[in-house]
């Protein structure tokens, strides 16, 4: 009678793993830009909310490639007058493929804040900080350029 405590132990510990290791598997590829094998690829900016029917009316500028912990980014930012209209990454290489996945999502959630603020002025994303980190400097830098023209 002593082993029906153990299996169950055992049962709901294999359980949990095998859940936690589909929900690590399944996040979703967030970034414009950036590749689920890791590599650098160019894209068009993200067109989340808006038709295909052609490119964002505006300036954009895009800002240096920078290094971090685990791979290295740009950002570009398209401007419409005095207000930032899209955010995208074209350059996103990571070292493996849980940095890639990682990015992706601290990626998608700067953007939306970058969005909301218009500004590069926002909080870094819990658990992603160098990539934070890495973004929000490339994308400040854009920022600049954009307003020294």
């Amino acid at each position: 009678m002593q082993r029906a405590p153990l299996l169950l132990f055992a049962g709901t510990a294999a359980g949990f793993i095998s859940v936690l290791g589909f929900h690590l598997r399944q996040a979703p590829s967030a970034v414009a830009g950036a590749s689920p094998s890791g590599g650098a690829s160019a894209a068009s900016p993200s067109m989340a909310g808006r038709t295909p029917a052609g490119p964002v009316a505006g300036r954009s500028a895009l800002g240096p490639e920078e290094q971090y912990g685990y791979g290295v980014l740009d950002v570009k930012v398209t401007e419409s007058g005095t207000r930032i209209t899209d955010v995208s990454v074209p350059l996103l290489q990571t070292a493996e493929p849980t940095s890639q996945q990682i990015s992706e999502q601290a990626i998608a959630m700067l953007r939306a804040e970058v969005l909301s603020a218009q500004s590069g002025r926002v909080d870094a994303i819990s658990g992603a900080t160098y990539t934070s980190a890495a973004y929000l400097s490339s994308l400040q830098a854009a920022i600049d350029k954009l307003h020294a023209r």
